[in-house]
């Protein structure tokens, strides 16, 4: 099985002076993800918790919602000429009844590290349907049938999330200290989840930060907590459309990120009810969207 980090030479220059040495590099591998057999995506990922990040990506693509749904999931052998097991294929098997979407070329999608997914047929190919609402934990918000599925860690149905603007504020921090793989190379992206009270849940590490928050709702999925919707959850980086979906798609009503949200992640935040949060850095932030699940001391005014 794939390596997290790997060692290479490097030549190092400080000040003038030039030396060799080896450094620790985060490993970047192509990820296969199989439906029933029949190929979906390909994600270049940090190997390690790739069932997790499999079903988790099933998530956010509104095919999975409770562990129920989901039969099993295999690494493919015979993935080379040579019959061997590269340990970067793996097929999802979905449980009986369990509808399987249309696989079709425009559907076939190719994701990086760095974007996520690219080369969607449309904005409304992203769009899928959420199964809950976000201040309530329901299934089958904006009109979705949805499913049952369990509340979300320290949350639950009729009790709507709140949280203190000095507990976000030291979210970065607790996020940054448990990255134990970023301390020796410098080269990863971060998702952890949190409660209200800034208690660290879970935390995933990975070169792209879509695959961070799959690794985190795909083992949700598997420990049958779906909806999240007692959670926090915090990235590394930016805030893209496609982790504020992932985040709707997991039922987790509050998203922040040390750095800038997207135009189209803003959108989503206000037509879905989630808290959008971005430039958290310190004791410092800005709201986007969801401005009323913060414990704020003071009245907002219009600009």
């Amino acid at each position: 099985m794939g390596r997290v980090t790997e060692r290479r030479r490097v030549i190092r220059i400080r000040d003038g002076a030039v030396s060799t040495r080896p450094d620790t590099l985060v490993t970047e591998e192509p990820l296969e993800i199989r439906l029933n057999g029949k190929p979906l995506a390909i994600t270049m990922r940090t190997p390690g918790d790739d069932f997790a990040l499999a079903a988790g990506f099933l998530v956010s693509e509104g095919v999975l919602g409770r562990a129920d749904e989901l039969a099993n999931i295999v690494y493919c052998a015979g993935a080379t000429e040579d019959g061997s097991n590269t340990y970067n294929v793996v097929d999802v098997k979905l449980a009986p009844g369990v509808p399987v979407p249309d696989i079709t070329l425009e559907r076939n999608v190719y994701t990086t590290s760095s974007c996520g997914l690219c080369g969607k047929a449309s904005l409304d190919a992203v769009r899928t349907t959420a199964r809950w609402r976000l201040d309530d934990g329901e299934d089958g918000a904006d009109g979705a049938d949805g499913a049952d599925g369990a509340d979300g860690a320290d949350g639950g149905e009729g009790s709507p999330l709140r949280i203190e603007p000095e507990t976000l504020s030291m979210l970065p921090d607790r996020l940054r200290a448990a990255q134990r793989v970023f301390d020796r190379t410098g080269g990863l992206h971060a998702a952890g989840l949190f409660t209200p009270d800034g208690e660290l849940l879970d935390l995933r590490e990975d070169v792209g930060r879509h695959n961070a928050v799959d690794k985190l709702v795909g083992r949700a999925l598997q420990q049958g907590l779906l909806p999240l919707s007692g959670s926090v959850l915090m990235v590394s980086g930016r805030a893209s459309f496609e982790l504020a979906q992932k985040a709707v798609m997991a039922g987790i009503p509050v998203l922040a990120a040390v750095s800038a949200p997207s135009s189209l992640a803003v959108d989503l935040a206000a037509e879905t009810g989630l808290t959008l949060v971005g430039f958290l850095r310190g004791t410092s932030m800005n709201v986007y969207a969801g401005e009323h699940r913060l414990a704020l001391r003071t009245a907002v005014g219009g600009a």
